[in-house]
């Protein structure tokens, strides 16, 4: 969890495959700990060919079969198949945008909204107003497992916001 946190969480991300890793992590994680999925993320990677979104949207019901039968990740056939959806998502986006990466850093108007050099855990919230209507665009794209909670744990890993908290090293307040 501390290198997650050290090397990774916060940390302005970027590229489709990257960005596709994280947000299916965090779908991954709904109703689980992180640490089951940090735990697990080597077997997702390999289980999802690197989180290559081409790769993942290619599956087909063979794969999730194979998916629900790998003990190295997390057998949810909701998620396994929401992961898929959302790769052919992602390929919908970019081909719009010219990168999933591009359409979700275009979202940002100004640097990341950091927290104030007083704020506590209890400042920290479970989504904003840019989560919620970035989940109310991804699910009208057909995306799934994407809520606003999800979407907000998904723009703190990949630096949309920084949540550190003062006192934390990497607090930039």
């Amino acid at each position: 969890m501390a290198a997650y946190h050290d090397s990774e969480w916060g940390v302005p991300a970027h590229g489709d495959a990257v960005l596709f890793e994280r947000l299916a992590l965090e779908s991954f994680q709904a109703g689980l700990s992180w640490s089951t999925i940090l735990r697990k993320r080597e077997a997702f990677r390999l289980a999802f060919a690197g989180f290559e979104p081409a790769a993942v949207a290619a599956f087909g019901p063979a794969d999730v079969e194979r998916l629900l039968e790998d003990a190295g990740i997390v057998r949810n056939r909701a998620k396994i198949e929401a992961t898929i959806a959302n790769a052919r998502g992602v390929l919908a986006i970019a081909g719009e945008a010219g990168s999933f990466d591009a359409w979700l850093w275009g979202h940002l108007d100004a640097p990341p909204r950091r927290l104030p050099p007083t704020a506590t855990r209890a400042d920290v919230p479970d989504a904003d107003p840019l989560a919620r209507s970035m989940a109310r665009d991804l699910r009208a794209r057909g995306f799934r497992f994407v809520g606003p909670t999800i979407v907000y744990a998904f723009m703190q890993s990949v630096g949309i916001v920084d949540d550190h908290l003062p006192g934390c090293w990497r607090y930039s307040g």
